[in-house]
């Protein structure tokens, strides 16, 4: 694939099939997105690539310790509640979602089962949990390194045929992850990525999610008219 096929044609992966990812094959994509630039090169990613029964066993966790009430655990800050256009655009999206998948407004128990896809990791045949060094903790450089890697990963996933999406949901019982993830004390659980062989017959998975123009993102300065 050219670049521009990568960055225009790549959207967020909710459907996989359960056809295993080889490990070389993601050693590959890693490889490649280690590329991506880092502050001063600090390149303060790690990664836990997960798949077989740890990643059950962290799919159950996940969704038992949530549906039982337990609060979520999440290591690295969440912020607040996405609130005026950026509100609207979560929503937006999800709109969306729902209607391809033809979730109405009012059926409760599929739009849980909706998000309860996330705390399995979509059911991915892979997960890959970002994590960064504990050392940097605090660092307002870190995050945007992990993000750089995040998206250097998910791309040259696509460009090899694989899907991913991004998530929160799937780290959200970090002592789950941490204990069937075998993940490192001086390690902060950031990201995960749920990887695999797109599933064609899942209808999100056909969804595009819309962007801003440029005109509404860039300020030119300096430039003749």
């Amino acid at each position: 694939m050219q670049f521009d096929d990568v960055m225009l044609g790549r959207r967020s992966i909710r459907g996989y099939k359960p056809d295993p990812v080889p490990r070389a094959l993601i050693e590959e994509i890693l490889a490649i997105a280690m590329r991506a630039p880092s502050s001063m090169n600090t390149q303060p990613w790690n990664f836990y690539v997960i798949t077989g029964e740890p990643l059950d066993r962290i799919r159950a966790g996940n969704t038992e310790r949530t549906l039982a009430g337990v609060p979520q655990s999440r290591e690295f800050r969440t912020g607040q509640a996405f609130a005026g256009q950026h509100r609207d655009r979560q929503i937006g999206v999800a709109k969306q979602l729902f209607s391809a998948m033809g979730i109405a407004r009012d059926d409760q128990e599929m739009r849980q089962d909706w998000v309860l896809r996330g705390f399995r990791q979509f059911d991915a045949p892979v997960c890959v949990i970002i994590t960064y060094d504990k050392v940097l903790d605090g660092s307002d450089d870190t995050p945007f390194d992990c993000g750089a890697v995040a998206t250097a990963l998910v791309n040259a996933a696509w460009s090899r045929g694989l899907g991913t999406v991004i998530n929160s949901q799937g780290i959200m019982q970090s002592p789950v992850v941490r204990e069937h993830a075998g993940i490192a004390d001086d390690q902060v659980i950031m990201k995960s990525i749920a990887l695999g062989w797109p599933d064609d017959s899942f209808p999100a998975n056909a969804v595009v999610s819309t962007r801003k123009t440029v005109d509404e993102a860039a300020v030119f300065v300096g430039f003749e008219e």
